[in-house]
C-alpha cells in the first residue's frame, strides 16, 4: 500500500473570525489539503458555508481545496464551487438522482470527482462509476457536525474500499485516493491508515491543538499526527 498519506484538515473546527490565517497557518505547518464540510440544514441537520468563503480562501493558499458537499439537491452548486476554486468536489450518492451525470458535472468543471459513503451506505455504488470516481471518501461518524468519535465498523469498510480501488487500479493503472472522515486524531489514524485510507480529514483534532508557541500553531499536532502514520 502506498504511504503517501495527506492530511486534510477541516476548517469546521477553525476560527471563522480569521480563518484565512488559520488556512494559512495550517498548511505551512504541514498539512497538505483544506477540507471544506458543506451543509445544507436539509440533507444534514447543520448549516455552514458555501462557496463565497471557498472564494475567499482561494488567495490565500495554493493547496488543494477538498469540498465535501453534504447538500441536496447536488448538481446546482458543483459549478459554483468549481468557480470558487475548488480542486475536489465529493457528494452523497444518496443527494443525486443521477450519480453517473453529478460526477461528470464536477468533471467538466476541471474538478476532481468523488463520492462519499456514510456509515450505513453500501459501497456497490462504485461498481458502475469507477471511471469518473477520483475519490473515495468514507464517514467514520453520521455526518452533520464536527467534534464526533470515530466509529470502529468504519475499519472493515476501509478495508473493503482499497480492496475495491487496488483492483481498479491494477486493472487501468489509474489512481484513486481514499479519505476518511471522522472522528481522526493521533490516536487512532495509525490503525486507521493500516486499514487502507491514504487521505485524513482532521477537524477538531488538529483546530482544537492549536499552540502558540508553535512557529504555526499546528506544527505540534501536525507532526504527531505524521509520527503516528509512520508507524503504519
Amino acid at each position: 500500500m502506498s504511504k503517501d498519506f495527506r492530511i486534510a484538515p477541516s476548517i469546521l473546527s477553525a476560527d471563522f473570525a480569521k480563518l484565512g490565517q488559520e488556512v494559512s497557518d495550517v498548511i505551512t505547518s504541514g498539512a497538505d489539503i483544506v477540507h471544506f464540510d458543506v451543509m445544507d440544514n436539509h440533507y444534514v441537520p447543520n448549516l455552514t458555508i458555501g462557496p463565497l468563503v471557498c472564494e475567499a480562501i482561494r488567495p490565500v493558499t495554493d493547496a488543494i481545496i477538498d469540498v465535501h458537499l453534504m447538500i441536496e439537491p447536488v448538481d446546482r452548486i458543483i459549478p459554483d464551487f468549481a468557480k470558487a476554486g475548488a480542486n475536489i468536489i465529493t457528494f452523497h450518492p444518496e443527494a443525486s438522482n443521477h450519480i453517473d451525470r453529478s460526477l461528470s458535472l464536477v468533471r467538466d468543471q476541471g474538478c476532481k470527482s468523488g463520492l462519499v459513503f456514510n456509515p450505513a451506505t453500501p459501497l456497490d455504488y462504485l461498481d458502475y462509476v469507477m471511471d469518473k470516481v477520483d475519490m473515495v471518501l468514507l464517514m467514520s461518524v453520521n455526518p452533520g457536525f464536527g467534534g464526533q468519535k470515530f466509529l470502529p465498523s468504519a475499519l472493515e469498510k476501509l478495508k473493503a474500499a482499497r480492496k475495491k480501488i487496488d483492483a481498479y487500479t491494477q486493472e487501468t493503472g489509474r489512481e484513486i485516493w481514499l479519505e476518511i472522515d471522522g472522528g481522526v486524531n493521533a490516536n487512532n489514524i495509525a490503525d486507521i491508515a493500516r486499514a487502507g485510507a491514504d487521505t485524513f480529514v482532521a477537524g477538531s483534532a488538529v483546530f482544537g491543538a492549536a499552540n502558540d508557541n508553535d512557529p504555526n500553531r499546528y506544527n505540534t499536532i501536525i507532526k504527531q499526527l505524521r509520527d503516528s502514520l509512520a508507524s503504519a
